[in-house]
């Protein structure tokens, strides 16, 4: 059974930092593109970063370049996002997504999402 569960979520007071992990089970991880997305509360869902499986190209959203960071460990099949200089703005219940086709920040192109994990970034 394909599964991801995505982890490490949390408040956090602005300026602060997450580490967000997502763990596979039921497939490779490494075989795959894996993006990080996020959905505020009335808004759309929106692609954060994502990385490729062919070479681990990393591609990020303007509004998270800088601060963000994706990476993967294959040996433990978990993609992370590393979360720095969080803005309230970054509020969102962020997802993993895997897809097998080009790597993308656009929803359409995943097909296995996990449940997702709360961030709130408030004073």
């Amino acid at each position: 059974q394909v599964q991801l569960v995505e982890s490490g979520g949390g408040l956090v007071q602005p300026g602060g930092s997450l580490r967000l992990s997502c763990a596979a089970s039921g497939f490779t991880l490494d075989d795959y593109a894996i993006g990080w997305f996020r959905q505020a509360p009335g808004k759309g869902r929106e692609g954060v970063s994502c990385i490729s499986s062919s070479d681990g190209s990393t591609y990020y959203a303007d509004s998270v370049k800088g601060r963000f960071t994706i990476s993967r460990d294959n040996a433990k099949n978990t993609v992370y996002l590393q979360m720095n200089s969080l803005k309230p703005e970054d509020t969102a219940v962020y997802l993993c997504a895997a897809g097998d086709g080009p790597v993308s920040l656009y929803v359409e192109m995943y097909d296995y999402w996990g449940q997702g994990t709360q961030v709130t970034v408030s004073s």
